[in-house]
Formats: structure tokens, sequence, C-alpha cells
């Protein structure tokens, strides 16, 4: 058996990511892929002269069901213009999407598979279809009911166990109920998200780390709100439970437009690349758990990658994990016991958005630019998913790590 290389981040580059019905509502999924595919190209001058060099391009994607369907990969592939030699292909873990994406790319890379692989996600949950299930049998004398496929479960298999299926909502609820997580200690987290992320795009931190989409005027992400509070979160009505219920719409992430991409190569790709790696591929980890406490799976996903990686948490200094729900991401931070001053420092997925196929390669790309601007070593991307499983992935900078 030959010796594994190893995959390295070279650059990431993701669109600002558009409110539910916002300034995105009028782009395509299949065309938001492309425009960050062709922006990350543009930018490797290897490339940018000879895109023939890439081996695959792989792209995350969660719904699958409408203007994104046939491939949205291949098709983005051809529609940023990328040679037809270059093949493409899509894969579906719900959330994690675009970060299972490059953990499939390392993986190529590492065995000897791939030199040079372009990853990513997308989703326009704005123009998620509904759609309407087959009959068994020909016309039917009953009503038909739509399926919005925006988000959760939809056309449920009735062996599923009715606890598994309860609404993501419901099952946060379950989990801060679990963990004793104060509806106070989520409001301020999610004003922190806001706050932060606001500050970062003031303070130019993702000017390099997005890429505007053609014909849209829209600056930095849609669904930052500066004016946040944590008295104005403590006055929002809860969602999913009238009683007892902890959970907003101010300290969830909200529904967005986005794509995001990832270039991914071995240590000898440089030169056809064209750029300096970031940041090292150090380890990997999955975990699934009971799909109502889909939250609290980053937490041994992020506990294996590190194991992996050789580093324990002591050695982290920056963690991106998605902000799905406050109480989700205080759940893991407790469970692992780290300093949350560490966690989203630049705003989370509350603040900027969760476009469910892209926001991997966001918090990938966010924690590579992160750890090279500050010179700390190491870090954690983790992502939690719907129906019970969680990702996570280490990254070492190297570009002159301090420590």
């Amino acid at each position: 058996m030959t010796e594994l290389t190893q995959s390295f981040v070279y650059d990431t580059v993701r669109t600002p990511f558009g409110r539910f019905g916002g300034a995105l509502a009028g782009t395509r999924p299949d065309d938001l892929a492309a425009v960050v595919l062709k922006g990350i190209v543009d930018r490797a001058p290897g490339l940018a002269a000879d895109p023939t060099a890439i081996d695959e391009v792989v792209l995350g994607n969660a719904n699958g069901a409408g203007e994104e369907n046939r491939n949205v990969a291949r098709m983005a592939t051809l529609l940023a213009g990328l040679p037809t030699s270059v093949p493409g292909s899509t894969l579906n873990r719900l959330c994690g999407s675009s970060l299972d994406a490059t953990m499939v790319a390392s993986r190529s890379i590492e065995t000897g598979d791939a030199d040079i692989v372009l990853v990513g996600g997308v989703e326009s949950m704005t123009r998620a279809p509904w759609v309407l299930p087959k009959t068994e049998k020909p016309y039917p004398a009953g009503n038909l009911a739509l399926a919005s496929t925006t988000l959760g479960w939809r056309l449920v298999n009735p062996k599923m166990p009715a606890e598994w299926t309860v609404s993501l909502g419901e099952g946060t609820e379950l989990l801060r109920e679990k963990y004793d997580v104060s509806r106070e200690r989520q409001d301020a987290f999610a004003e922190r998200s806001h706050r932060l992320a606001n500050q970062a795009w003031a303070d130019g931190f993702y000017d390099d780390l997005t890429i505007a989409v053609p014909g849209v005027e829209m600056p930095r992400d849609e669904s930052i709100r500066p004016e946040t509070t944590v008295e104005r979160l403590a006055g929002l009505r809860t969602v999913f439970r009238k009683e007892n219920g902890t959970i907003t719409a101010g300290n969830a992430s909200p529904l967005n437009d986005g794509a995001s991409a990832v270039l991914v190569g071995n240590e000898a790709a440089r030169d056809r690349i064209g750029l300096d790696p970031i940041a090292r591929i150090a380890g990997r980890g999955a975990n699934a758990v009971e799909p109502q406490f889909f939250g609290e799976a980053p937490v041994e996903a992020a506990n294996r990658a590190l194991r992996r990686a050789g580093i324990t948490w002591d050695d982290i200094a920056a963690v991106e994990l998605n902000e799905a729900f406050a109480a989700q991401s205080l759940a893991c931070l407790d469970a692992w016991r780290i300093d949350p001053e560490i966690v989203n420092p630049h705003g989370g997925a509350i603040a900027i958005g969760h476009p469910l196929g892209a926001s991997g390669g966001r918090i990938l790309g966010t924690l590579a630019r992160g750890l090279q601007r500050s010179g700390k070593r190491w870090g954690v991307a983790a992502i939690c998913i719907g129906v019970g499983q969680g990702l996570a992935v280490v990254l070492e900078n190297v570009t002159g790590a301090k420590g």
C-alpha cells in the first residue's frame, strides 16, 4: 500500500447569504453554485490558465427536488464555463453536505485518487419547490396536499417512530430540556452572533471570503441585524411550543439562499493551482445519535476528529460551529467544556444565515481564514445535521502558526 499524502485547503469563497424571499430569490441554485465555482477558479492563477487540472467537483445540496436537480455539481460546472472534461458529483447529508463534500475530497486526495478537487455546496431555500406525491392509483377521490421542500421532514415513512420525526425546533426543545439550557442563555448567544457578524463585516474580515452575485445588489449577509439586543430577543414569542417553550425566530438560524466553495489539493498541486495552501485537513469525524437529538451529534464528531488529528481540545484555538439553534450550540459548547470566546468570533449562522447545503463550506472557509489571520495553529469546524448526525473537521494552519 502506498503512503497516504496530505490534503490542504488552498482557497475558499462564498456568496453573501440572502434572506428567504430576499435579494437572491431571483437566482437559481445552479447559478449560485456556478458563481462560486467560477470565482474560486479565477482566484487561482494556475487553474484560471488551465482548469483541466481540476480532477473533480463535489458539491453538497440538501434539497435536490427543484432547480438543483440532475446533479447540481455537474450543472454548475458547465454553467461556470469549466471544461466539459471536469466531472462533478452531488452529495446530500442535509445541513452537513458541503462539509461532507470536503471530507470526501480530502480522502480522495490522501489516497492518491485526485490531486485537486473543487468542493462546496448550494441551497436556495426560497426556490425550494412544493411537491405533490404520486398516487398509488389513478384518479383518487380525495384531496392531495402539497408538501414544502424548504426545510425538515416531508412525505414521512409511517414506519418511522413518531419521536424520531418531530420538527427540528421541537427536537431542540427536547435537547435544551435534557441539558437545562435557559432562554436567557440562548438569547444572549443569539445577540452575540449578530454583534460579531456585524463587526466582522465592518472590519473587512469577509471582504476576501465573499464574492458578489452578478446582477444582485447585496453587499453583505442579508440576515444580520445590527440593532439586535438581548431585550428585543427576550420579547419574541416562542415558535414551536406555546407553553414552556424557549426557541424563537431570534435564537434560531433563519431560512436562506447562498453558495460556498473550497479549493482542496495535495501539496504537490501548489504550482498547478498557483497559490500557497492555507490549512491542512488534519482530522475528520462523523457521529450519529437518536434523530430528535440531532443537535448534540457534533459533540462526538469533533472528539473523533481531534483524536484522528492526534490533538486534544487543549490545543484548539478556534471553533466554527454552525448555529442551527442557540440551544443546540450551547449544549455542544457545554459538553466540550471550551472557552465560548473562541467559538464563532466572526458571527454565526443565527446572524449570517444557514442555506443548508452551503453552510459546511462557509464554516470551514471562515475557520481557515480565521486561523491564517490570527496566526493560531489548530481549529475545529463542526455542524449538526437533521435526522441525528454530526460532522467535524480539524484544520491546522500552515501559513505560519504562532501556537
